[in-house]
């Protein structure tokens, strides 16, 4: 099998032709960091131990950003090409930072979008002196600090977006996407981020941007009105299935009241969040402690997944969406994200190999995407066991673990993330400025 430690240095990509003019004549040297591979032990329940075929590897490589060259090589083949050619699941690459040409080997991997939040890009801006110069264009042309940082992003997310191009257009609009957050201060300002969406889309200005909307109370609403308008949209923060049934019956909504004759170019995806589901609650089983509760870890954040895609099934089905159909609107995909593992005595690709399915999207970070490309087995596995999934669903709740508050937590705990994620970005561009504005005194 094929993995990313192996890929070739012969990479054949229309975008490194030296006609193109918004990349470079050629592929910079390409390098690689090792990692340890995690604990792969068993996972705790029979349902996850029928889903899991996890070979032995040797130490492998890790694609890393990096701030002055491109990194990483291509491959022929590997798991990814499979999983969308044999599965219908679209494997995304959640991370973004320049050069964005670090891009082109994960494209070549079998690599279909990206995703990106405040928290990537506080990474990819803060730790990273590849974006110094244009920084310091935006500041000394008068730019304000939150002015420029959207200057910086736009510009990461205009790039990648041609790199994906190709993708979008070989789909007809149904794959090769690019995500862009709104501002996380407006969680809970439901027309002002119906703005800033309509700001983003009409900066961005690329067919295969998607704008990225949390799931809170206040937004479903704006994920109707941004819709209504045409503009694309990836839901983000869902961490609950009624709160999933809500941004399906916006999207509903949104398609019905755009009154485009053609809904084809209008299109979604909804991240339902999955690692750090298990992480809250497994620290709820353990507290209560019983042989019966502990025997539960490591199974909610899957079982709640397979739940969600059995409301799918059912909310993209019958009259009202066959009439949307008949428009050429097309389903609004699950995208599974929060897909590493948090736990390493749990197998690290506990939220990737147990999610398969078709007309969905596994949106993986690094290492997520590493381990499975590595080891990762392909086979439809989503709908495999819902009766046990629904029984795990009902044993958590015997046991006094509210979904719809442990939904909730997780919303607020995202959100917040977000915020200090945006806020300490912003400081420290702020403290860039100002040492800029010193050395020119």
């Amino acid at each position: 099998m094929a993995t990313i430690s192996k890929l070739s240095s012969n990479l054949h990509h229309p975008l490194l032709s030296s006609s193109h003019p918004n990349t470079p004549s050629s592929f910079p040297n390409l390098s690689f960091i090792p990692i340890h591979t995690p604990n792969r032990s068993s996972p705790p329940s029979a349902l996850l131990r029928l889903r899991f075929a996890i070979k032995p590897s040797t130490p492998s490589f890790l694609v890393r950003c990096s701030a002055s060259a491109g990194n990483g090589s291509p491959t022929k083949r590997t798991t990814l090409h499979d999983l969308y050619e044999r599965e219908g699941q679209s494997p995304w690459y959640d991370n973004l930072c320049r050069p964005v040409t670090d891009l082109i080997p994960l494209i070549e991997t079998g690599v279909r979008g990206v995703t990106s939040n405040p928290a990537i890009f506080q990474k990819a801006i803060s730790s990273s002196n590849a974006y110094n110069d244009q920084f310091k264009e935006l500041v000394q042309s008068g730019k304000d600090i939150e002015n420029a940082y959207w200057e910086l992003v736009i510009k990461d997310i205009q790039d990648a977006c041609k790199l994906f191009e190709p993708i979008y257009d070989q789909t007809d609009g149904a794959d090769g996407y690019v995500s862009v957050e709104v501002s996380p201060r407006l969680a809970d300002d439901t027309q002002g981020t119906v703005e800033a969406a309509k700001w983003l889309h009409k900066v961005v200005d690329r067919p295969n941007v998607y704008i990225k909307i949390p799931a809170t109370a206040a937004c479903v609403p704006s994920i109707k009105d941004t819709i209504s308008l045409g503009i694309s949209v990836n839901v983000t923060l869902i961490f609950s299935l009624a709160r999933y049934e809500a941004v399906i019956d916006a999207y509903l909504d949104g398609l019905e009241a755009s009154g485009l004759s053609d809904l084809s170019r209008v299109t979604s995806v909804a991240s339902f969040f999955v690692s750090r589901v298990d992480t809250l609650i497994d620290k709820m089983l353990e507290k209560i402690g019983t042989p019966e509760a502990l025997d539960l870890r490591g199974k909610a954040a899957v079982a709640q997944a397979a739940l969600a895609y059995q409301l799918y099934q059912k909310k993209f089905s019958g009259p009202r969406w066959e009439a949307l159909v008949k428009k050429g609107a097309k389903k609004q995909r699950l995208l599974w994200a929060s897909t590493s593992v948090k736990n390493p005595a749990y197998p690290d690709t506990l939220y990737v190999a147990p999610l398969i399915g078709p007309d969905t999207v596994s949106t993986m970070p690094d290492q997520a995407l590493q381990a499975f490309v590595d080891h990762g087995t392909v086979g439809r596995t989503i709908d495999s066991s819902v009766s046990e999934a629904e029984g795990i669903y009902s044993a958590l709740e015997k046991l006094g673990i509210g979904w719809s508050q442990v939904g909730d937590q997780l919303e607020a705990e995202g959100v917040d993330s977000f915020k200090k994620s945006f806020d300490s970005l912003l400081d420290t561009l702020q403290e860039k400025a100002n040492s800029l504005k010193l050395a020119s005194m």
